[in-house]
């Protein structure tokens, strides 16, 4: 039967090209896992853009600024083939790829060069989303709670944005740099508790885990610390770099600092899916360093 022209609008409102980038095939898989499965139960269409190529995160900004743009526009011409906006996860990944687009619409010479190399003609125009801002703004607070199955009534969490999901403001922009509260809302609308805290936005040392790891320590210590004195029984994050230090690092952090931590670090949507009813196993909730079954089991949760 042929669609007509709202039911096909209706589709293409929803079909997103979905860029997981490399830590969501690696060492985050249950964020990408849980994302698919949330979206998947919110009517979202997140297709994976084929052939897809790192975004150069971290490193490839710092060396040379064509390839720090090149490499999301290639990304972003395959992207195109699919949907007419592009779905991320990852901070970083986002980051590259709205710097990238905001460059190539403002730097003649760099918009010039990058098509040369790839042979194409990209103007800049692709639209960037966060999968945060697609919940927010396309599905909205209200839906998602009509689909709630299971509450998160009286699970305590502190809300962790880290430093390049909404900033600089300029690039990203679709929360508040230093207050943002989008990861709040969602969680309190699936019934968890949030703490007001100071550290929701501080840097976790990010990308210096292997090459200056008492940095890290220290700066993930201070978050860990303010969110157990603030009464937090778990971190709630959407950066597979943040996770890593605050949840892969906990052991060692407790060790340097001579204290015991032992919270759980989740990312938003294993939460979310968690209160939608997702299949437990699409949410990979036992994949983390820092066990979080024994405090769900205690909320009645799992």
């Amino acid at each position: 039967m042929e669609k007509t022209g709202n039911q096909a609008q209706a589709d293409t409102a929803t079909r997103y090209a979905y860029f997981p980038g490399c830590s969501l095939h690696g060492t985050a898989v249950e964020y990408a896992s849980s994302a698919l499965a949330v979206a998947e139960s919110l009517g979202v269409e997140l297709v994976e853009i084929p052939n897809w190529t790192c975004c150069g995160s971290t490193p490839a900004h710092l060396t040379d600024e064509l390839l720090a743009a090149t490499l999301p526009v290639k990304n972003i011409l395959e992207a195109q083939k699919i949907a007419d906006e592009i779905a991320l996860c990852c901070a970083a990944c986002y980051s590259r790829f709205r710097i990238a687009n905001k460059h190539i619409r403002e730097k003649e010479d760099i918009r010039a060069q990058v098509n040369e190399v790839l042979e194409a003609e990209y103007d800049g125009s692709m639209k960037i989303r966060h999968f945060l801002d697609i919940l927010m703004n396309d599905i909205g607070l209200e839906q998602i709670k009509a689909k709630v199955q299971k509450s998160l009534n009286g699970l305590k969490v502190a809300c962790y944005y880290g430093c390049l999901l909404t900033r600089p403001p300029k690039i990203v922009a679709f929360d508040d740099p230093e207050d943002p509260t989008c990861i709040d809302e969602l969680m309190e609308t699936v019934g968890a508790s949030t703490i007001p805290w100071p550290f929701k936005t501080d840097c976790c040392g990010a990308s210096f885990s292997l090459t200056k790891t008492e940095i890290v320590l220290r700066l993930s210590y201070d978050i860990l610390a303010q969110a157990r004195k603030r009464g937090a029984e778990a971190l709630v994050c959407a950066c597979p770099l943040c996770h890593a230090n605050l949840d892969m690092r906990q052991e060692d952090i407790e060790k340097e600092y001579e204290t015991t931590f032992g919270i759980p670090v989740f990312y938003f949507t294993q939460l979310l899916g968690l209160a939608l009813g997702v299949d437990e196993a699409a949410l990979g909730l036992k994949k983390t360093m820092v066990s979080p079954m024994e405090l769900l089991r205690e909320k009645g949760l799992v």
